[in-house]
């Protein structure tokens, strides 16, 4: 399998283990695969029966494989093993799926896929841990060292820290919006006093770390120089990783279909700001799994949620952009959705290179009707937006049907689920964001009492911080980067 940039119109092959190391093309685009992987009833049902037997790592390496024929089948069953295990994870299922029912029903549509279980209580841990492995593996392979320059809203930093604290030949450079993330979210990320780790509080918002990060990239002498690598989901072994647990999530929920009969659909609400993590279920639902519908999520901050019932694609400034109570998505500049819009548009590199490299520069774009339909009827995307009254109301909600509480982020998925479940034949799976004790404080505001604080988090907000403050300038992180580095 190759790997292609959405905006290189003479479609050059890359491998997986060249993109593995290098975040965005150096034309600006993103990488994808040449052709998607197709899965069809056989192998989905081979697959219900490896995550029956053999649990979710086997199932992730099944999957990777598809992906990555650079790295020996056997090695990436290794890394996947040591990606997805206890007590990394607090449940051997590393991903449980649970229904939400209310009392006297039989069934419910509405499901909960928890992906939150991993070392930082958030479902980037799904990725970071599989990318800490690839990581060092290939590092190791080519005698190399890598810096990795990232940029968080709330998980991203703390999943990647968590995740590639200790490893040999890595460095991590994250940068966050100083005052933008919940005191949990920081204690996380500035608790960890790593040789290896770098915070960077960037005066702005979400947006302005970024671009930070895509200006560095786009310094192709800087890059090359200091081994820029990136850990955002601009990198496609992300979404790589993401798609497996779109994957179990539909085995668990569905059941092997009757000799002839077709299989079940399942769709999914996603909590989204970057567009990284719906964008995996796009990749699924091309492969051919069985996914009817995909919800995007969002806050205030509704820039795709306006693009996904108008055309119109319009990102704000930072000045625009909201501070919300579901931080991780305020968020007005998805970078992935380059990665869709590609496929929507045919892969016409030439015209995604306009509209994301020019127009987007220049306000935004607009799609037509029949493009339009096509995202919904092809491609199966609905979306919904939620405020701070919404997300409290269903954290209550949530909790007092099914003694159940969930994080302001899950909350709004489970709101873009609730808005479209009259129109959606289908089960809905929403997709986790984090475990509550993030963001406790919502949770008091919206019942009253604080979330339980799970054992391996206790005292962490009493640890010292190390975290460096810095303008919002390319060049003052670049200098930090250099003096940092050999």
């Amino acid at each position: 399998m190759d790997y292609i940039s959405t905006r290189d119109t003479t479609a050059t092959p890359f491998a997986f283990t060249d993109i593995l190391l290098s975040g965005l093309a150096p034309d600006g685009g993103l990488y994808l695969p040449s052709e998607y992987p197709q899965v069809d009833a056989e192998l989905l049902e081979s697959w219900r029966r490896l995550l029956e037997t053999e649990g979710y790592a086997a199932l992730a390496a099944a999957v990777v494989k598809l992906f990555v024929p650079d790295i020996e089948p056997d090695e990436i069953a290794r890394l996947t093993a040591n990606a997805y295990r206890t007590p990394a994870f607090s449940t051997e299922e590393i991903v449980p799926v649970t229904a939400l029912t209310d009392a006297g029903e039989e069934s419910t549509t509405v499901y909960l896929a928890h992906l939150s279980e991993g070392p930082t209580a958030a479902f980037k841990d799904m990725a970071m841990q599989l990318l800490g492995e690839l990581f060092e593996y290939e590092l190791e392979r080519r005698g190399q060292e890598l810096n990795i320059l990232g940029a968080t809203s709330g998980d991203t930093g703390s999943s990647a820290e968590y995740a590639m604290r200790g490893r040999d030949n890595i460095n991590v450079f994250m940068l966050t919006p100083a005052g933008r993330m919940t005191e949990f979210q920081q204690a996380q990320m500035f608790g960890l006093d790593e040789p290896n780790v770098f915070n960077i509080a960037l005066d702005g918002v979400f947006d302005d770390c970024q671009d930070v990060v895509k200006e560095v990239n786009s310094d192709p002498e800087f890059k090359a120089a200091h081994r820029i690598g990136a850990v955002n989901s601009i990198n496609w072994a992300r979404l790589l990783a993401q798609t497996v647990y779109y994957i179990s999530s539909y085995l668990k929920v569905t059941e092997a279909p009757a000799d002839g009969a077709a299989p079940q659909k399942v769709s999914f609400s996603v909590p989204t700001g970057n567009f990284g993590d719906i964008c995996a279920g796009h990749i699924v639902k091309q492969m051919g799994v069985p996914i009817d519908k995909l919800i995007v999520a969002t806050n205030e901050n509704d820039v795709l949620n306006e693009f996904f019932t108008t055309g119109d694609y319009r990102p704000r400034s930072a000045a625009e952009t909201h501070a919300t109570s579901s931080p991780s998505m305020d968020i007005s500049k998805a970078s992935n959705f380059e990665r869709f819009i590609f496929d929507v548009l045919g892969r016409d590199a030439a015209r995604t290179a306009d509209l994301f490299g020019t127009q987007v520069k220049q306000g935004g774009f607009t799609l037509d009707d029949e493009e339009m339909s096509a995202i919904r009827e092809q491609f199966g995307f609905l979306s919904a937006t939620s405020s701070h009254a919404d997300r409290l109301a269903m954290i209550k909600k949530t909790y007092d049907d099914h003694g159940v509480i969930v994080d302001p982020h899950t909350a709004d998925g489970l709101c873009a689920a609730a808005a479209h479940a009259d129109g959606v034949d289908s089960p809905i799976v929403v997709l986790e964001t984090a475990l509550p004790v993030k963001f406790s404080e919502t949770i008091v505001e919206a019942i009253g009492r604080e979330p339980e604080v799970p054992q391996r988090f206790e005292g962490i907000l009493d640890a010292p911080r190390t975290v460096v403050d810095m303008p919002n300038d390319a060049q003052a992180v670049k200098d930090f980067i250099a003096e940092h580095t050999n």
